[in-house]
């Protein structure tokens, strides 16, 4: 277990990064070797992908995995990582605000400097859950800790809508809803146009989230113009890796040939100075 002073103090760097005077980027992990990869890229924090660590685990995305194995996943990446980590928890990975607040407990117990803790839809629909619900679970998370950084995401973009004014102003009175509760930040995946993140960002006090986890996703300075304090590339990176897995197969079945496992790959060297003896 990390000591209190080493947890707060990267709690407040994770702050002072959404303040900087450039966007802070996060190249999310999914367990402890591709955490320490990022960090050793340069990464200022490290945000973990919950669709990524379900698939790492074997499990389909949307809060399926195990919560003890989603802790124990993410106790590993806190063992290893010098820099502040934020959580994904998707809902919440409980029933009730209360079983949400032990979840985040145990989190705060590892190490982890913040979490993205989202609204969603309704189970087995398109439609979105009610605001109530996140807005309740934010306020019983912030009782915990008044530093903990909670990066509240609202799905409002993810579900069909005919009227895009109307799809924005839900957007922004959720964002409300939650920065009233206590959260720290607000992340909107989806909204990726300058004008809309730039009048989000002309409403809301809190640091603006976006998601850059596709092709052809704007650049960090363009984002940054628009207004935006943080950027999330989410499980896009896992997907990339794991489409450079499925095309080194594809040439050793295909064509009895290794040649693009070999482009850039890494030495067991490197990845074993990754984790030092005394992680």
């Amino acid at each position: 277990m990390p000591r209190a002073s080493d947890a707060q103090q990267k709690t407040d760097i994770f702050h002072q990064l959404h303040a900087g005077p450039e966007p802070l980027v996060l190249v999310n992990a999914w367990d402890a070797a591709s955490a320490r990869i990022v960090e050793r890229a340069g990464a200022s924090a490290i945000g973990t992908t919950s669709a990524g660590m379900a698939w790492s685990l074997g499990y389909a995305d949307g809060e399926r995995m195990p919560v003890d194995e989603l802790l124990a996943a993410c106790a590993r990446i806190c063992r290893v990582a010098s820099v502040p980590v934020s959580v994904d928890i998707e809902s919440g990975f409980g029933d009730s605000a209360q079983a949400v607040r032990e979840v985040v407990a145990e989190l705060i117990g590892m190490g982890a400097a913040g979490i993205n803790i989202e609204d969603g839809t309704r189970p087995g629909t398109r439609e979105l859950a009610s605001p109530e619900v996140l807005r309740e679970r934010i306020a019983a998370i912030r009782g915990l800790d008044a530093r903990f950084f909670i990066n509240a995401r609202t799905d409002v973009y993810f579900v069909p809508w005919n009227d895009p004014v109307a799809r924005f102003e839900e957007a922004l009175r959720r964002a409300k809803l939650y920065a009233a509760a206590g959260a720290d930040g607000i992340f909107v995946p989806g909204m990726s146009d300058p004008d809309e993140i730039a009048r989000l960002a002309g409403e809301l006090r809190l640091p603006i989230n976006v998601y850059a986890g596709y092709a052809g996703a704007p650049s960090a300075a363009a984002f940054a113009r628009a207004g935006a304090r943080r950027i999330s590339l989410g499980c896009g990176p896992l997907q990339s890796a794991l489409g450079l897995v499925s095309r080194i197969a594809g040439e050793a079945f295909g064509q009895g040939r290794f040649g693009t496992m070999g482009e850039g790959m890494l030495s067991v060297g490197e990845l074993n100075a990754l984790f030092p003896a005394t992680a």
